[in-house]
């Protein structure tokens, strides 16, 4: 670093003689001093280089900052830096250009959020409404959630392909050996395919057949209690035939003896990958809204139940809690009274009953 320093420390009367500096130019900036008065700079630079007319020194720049070429107060000369920040982009776009950016930004965001289920509903500002009881609110509660079920499930309906027959499996007739050896050989092979959020799509299909370039088989994970429905499905899709399901979300494929690679790997009658995304999402919030209804509905049956049992509880107050409760409790007492009462009477003649068995007894041993 230093001599890169020097060097350009030795250009410097040169570059003052033939580069004067000019009003418009800001690559130089002037160091006040006079130069006839900088005594130790006659080591370096011979006398006749000084110029009165331009006393100005030149400076380098450098990409993030500069090097000056300063004289102290004591008369020595010294080299300061100064660094700048990098620039950002930002910083030198124009205001028109940061403005239509903006505008794009926010163009996307408003249009990705136009495909969110969560926007769905009914249209307008929410008011706060004040409800009269607790079932007027959980009606009106349950009466939203079905406007967005009904929404829902006609937005799924545009992601509906219709079936396409897949490729023909034709019936391979395996022996108890040739089955044995395809399962163990399916187990211990490392290579699947996962199925996630997205479900059953192109792209699950496309990466069967690539396994099935260089393997026989395959493992399909998917989620746990719909291995039937995503077995048939697959199987009528890639045309290869399932073998075993392990452990409830594992299914082995067998592509088959005369397997041939097809030139359009992914079917017809299947999703792209956004598309299987977006209809996951309207999926988990329509199983989401229904749940929601069927607990709106258990809390206003709870709430039906509490009004038979105890009364509205809107219409009740301290006292008549209060009443209510020693009437309760009075009621209850008269009960028991009348229990003990009848006990005491049935205990009475059963006492009754065996004085006269005793008598009867003694007459009979008498006569």
């Amino acid at each position: 670093m230093a001599l890169p320093l020097f060097r350009g420390f030795r250009r410097l009367p040169l570059l003052s003689l033939h580069r004067p500096l000019s009003s418009s130019s800001t690559s130089y900036r002037p160091i006040l001093g006079n130069p006839e008065s900088f005594l130790h700079l006659s080591r370096f630079v011979p006398q006749n280089c000084l110029i009165r007319q331009n006393p100005c020194w030149d400076f380098r720049n450098f990409s993030h900052g500069s090097v000056n070429f300063v004289i102290t107060k004591d008369g020595k000369p010294k080299f300061e830096t100064h660094e700048v920040e990098a620039p950002k982009k930002e910083k030198w776009k124009t205001k028109k250009r940061l403005k239509l950016q903006r505008k794009r930004e926010k163009k996307k965001r408003n249009a990705a959020n136009k495909r969110d289920p969560r926007r769905l509903g009914l249209k307008g500002k929410k008011k706060k409404q004040k409800f009269d009881t607790a079932e007027e609110r959980i009606k009106q509660k349950i009466e939203n959630a079905k406007v967005k079920e009904a929404l829902l499930i006609e937005r799924l309906k545009r992601y509906e392909v219709s079936k396409v027959q897949g490729p023909e499996v034709k019936p391979h007739f395996l022996t108890g050996e040739e089955r044995f050896y395809i399962k163990k050989m399916g187990q211990k092979r490392s290579n699947y395919v996962p199925i996630g959020r997205r479900g059953v799509f192109g792209g699950v299909i496309l990466n069967m057949h690539l396994h099935w370039k260089k393997h026989e088989t395959v493992k399909v994970i998917c989620k746990p209690g719909q291995v039937q429905e995503y077995a048939d499905e697959i199987a009528r899709l890639s045309g290869g035939i399932p073998i075993q399901i392990i452990a409830d979300d594992t299914i082995v494929f067998y592509r088959g003896r005369d397997y041939v690679q097809p030139e359009i790997m992914s079917p017809i009658d299947t999703l792209s990958k956004k598309k299987a995304l977006e209809k996951s999402k309207y999926e988990q919030s329509l199983e989401s809204v229904r749940r929601f209804i069927a607990i709106a509905e258990k809390e206003l049956e709870l709430y039906y139940r509490h009004v038979a049992l105890y009364g509205d509880p809107s219409n009740r107050s301290a006292y008549s809690i209060l009443d209510d409760s020693r009437s309760t409790r009075g009621k209850r007492n008269a009960e028991i009274g009348e229990e003990n009462y009848s006990a005491s009477e049935s205990n009475l003649s059963d006492l009754e009953l065996e004085i006269d068995d005793s008598c009867s007894d003694d007459n009979q041993s008498l006569s």
